[in-house]
């Protein structure tokens, strides 16, 4: 494996400069109306989303991402990012895409691996699954390891943020993030074969909570 891993360890890292601890995704207004009150309730929560919420389509698109991307397609590559910021329903959901993407597509220049000049030169801005598909085209990560460090990324910033509100304790976060572990593994190999278009989310009762985060009338997170 070489250094796949540790670069696989880099891309989840929380310190992994793109802001991702400041937006909770909806799970603010969930526990706020007391729907999310405890290890249970989040458990069961995370795995209808890793199963049948918009997380899973992204994590499928990951890797037609990294084929448009390493041809330089535009096309396909704007069609496709786009096609998965338009089933976010919450406008700050998709700035909250847009503003992580943009942040790790500049850390990687910085590093070194800017877009390829094809991309470049159309000025392209890749939004948060796309910007992580670059990242595992430039780190060399492959599937399934790429669908399963997606949907553990997604799994750590949701229990970090229960942490600060339902409260969660600490040894109760990483206890749930333990339990959820064989889920990821099982998801990322099944959406590492899945085609995007084929899969639907069901994850209504997110898209409601996230639509309502702007009306909170304190909040902790961005969306």
């Amino acid at each position: 494996m070489g250094t796949e891993l540790l670069h696989l360890l880099q891309l989840t890292s929380p310190a992994l400069p793109v802001g991702a601890f400041s937006y909770s995704e909806g799970l603010e207004v969930l526990v706020q109306h007391q729907h999310l009150s405890g290890p249970e309730p989040l458990n069961a929560w995370l795995q209808d989303e890793l199963r049948a919420g918009l997380v899973a389509i992204e994590a499928a698109a990951l890797a037609p991402l990294m084929d448009a991307l390493r041809a330089g397609d535009a096309a396909v590559l704007h069609e496709l990012d786009g096609w998965l910021l338009a089933q976010r329903e919450a406008p700050e959901l998709r700035a909250q895409q847009r503003q992580m993407g943009r942040a790790l597509q500049q850390l990687l220049a910085d590093l070194g691996w800017p877009l390829p000049p094809p991309l470049a030169a159309s000025g392209t801005l890749l939004s948060w699954p796309a910007a992580f598909a670059w990242a595992s085209v430039c780190l060399a990560i492959g599937s399934p390891q790429l669908q399963q460090a997606y949907l553990y990324s997604w799994v750590a910033n949701q229990i970090s943020a229960a942490v600060r509100l339902v409260p969660l304790g600490a040894t109760e976060g990483q206890r749930l993030q333990g339990q959820l572990a064989p889920l990821l593994v099982e998801r990322g190999c099944q959406l590492a074969q899945a085609d995007p278009r084929t899969l639907w989310s069901a994850g209504v009762g997110a898209g409601l909570a996230q639509l309502q985060h702007a009306e909170l009338y304190s909040r902790l997170f961005r969306s």
